[in-house]
């Protein structure tokens, strides 16, 4: 993937052809580069496990070879000139799309797998637990959005034999006015919006925990960051952990109701807005919430974060 980006970044240079509205290596490059944030998580999140490291192993296996053959794909109709998604023009064209069909249910099966090893294993402190679990959960609901997408628009359904079948956006045709960079539609709802801020939380969460982990530390060492020190405690850390999930979930979960009604990003309605206004409401009152002490007069937060330990027992955990 890290290859593909360069290659496509060059085609950006080099090639000037426009293909539903956006420069013809966009695709490829835009796909890439976040399979390479993608598979990192993945990784990462893998070698957590302390058990079921085989079918870990697998599942992981399974995830690159499928976004592997689906970037091929994707490339060839590049190369090709012509659309790779929801493309049924000619035979050929139709069966690199149901291909590409194939290799994202393989994909997102493959992501399943390792999210259920991640619910059932014990994992480093209870917050990074949390945040792995939760975020592959988030993911995989952000690329199930894209099943949303291969549902043919009421135009395609009116013709007899379209040779687009599906779309991005909603209320609007695909190609029209959109935002510099991601593409996303400006007249119409996207889909895309959803689909990457779900699938994002895979690594957005755990950067997170990261930063509260991080100041945690520095304020065990500097004397001047004595406000950051309850963070220290696991369970304040867990709380905010939650917090942020849940308020991810909760964003993630509004795209893609304001996508559906045909609404753009950036032009929100009176409904749209109260809920982003709820969802703002809640999570700052769930913050404060999760930073008071943990009881009246009980112990201080411990002067540095706790180190990960190991697990001592088989027996795994599940949470939910």
């Amino acid at each position: 993937m890290g290859a593909l980006a360069l290659v496509s970044a060059v085609g950006l240079a080099v090639d000037d052809r426009i293909l539903v509205g956006a420069p013809i290596w966009a695709k490829p490059f835009k796909f890439s580069v976040s399979f390479v944030a993608y598979a990192l998580s993945l990784a990462w999140m893998l070698s957590l496990l302390p058990r079921g490291r085989r079918t870990g192993w697998w599942a992981g296996t399974v995830v690159a070879v499928a976004s592997a053959v689906e970037m091929v794909l994707i490339t060839l109709q590049v190369v090709r000139g012509t659309q790779s998604h929801f493309n049924q023009a000619t035979p050929f064209d139709n069966a690199v799309f149901q291909i590409m069909g194939g290799t994202v249910v393989v994909l997102w099966l493959g992501a399943l797998v390792i999210a259920l090893l991640l619910l059932r294993a014990r994992i480093l402190d209870r917050a990074t637990a949390r945040v792995v679990r939760l975020s592959s959960l988030i993911a995989l609901a952000g690329a199930a959005v894209g099943f949303l997408m291969v549902r043919p628009t009421p135009e395609q359904l009116a013709s007899d034999d379209p040779p687009i079948v599906g779309a991005h956006s909603v209320g609007v045709p695909d190609g029209g006015p959109s935002m510099p960079v991601t593409g996303w539609a400006t007249t119409g709802g996207d889909l895309r919006v959803a689909h990457f801020f779900g699938m994002h939380a895979l690594q957005l969460l755990p950067l997170v925990l990261l930063a509260l982990t991080a100041l945690a530390a520095r304020s065990a060492r500097s004397p001047r960051l004595t406000r950051f020190a309850r963070l220290a405690d696991e369970r304040v850390r867990l709380r905010l952990a939650l917090t942020a999930s849940a308020v991810y979930a909760a964003v993630f979960v509004l795209l893609t109701w304001q996508a559906l009604r045909g609404q753009a990003l950036l032009a929100p309605d009176g409904a749209t807005l109260a809920g982003a206004g709820a969802i703002a409401l809640l999570g700052a009152a769930a913050t404060a919430l999760s930073l008071r002490r943990t009881s009246p007069g009980g112990p201080s937060p411990s002067p540095t974060p706790p180190s990960p330990a190991p697990p001592t027992t088989p027996t795994e955990e599940f949470s939910a």
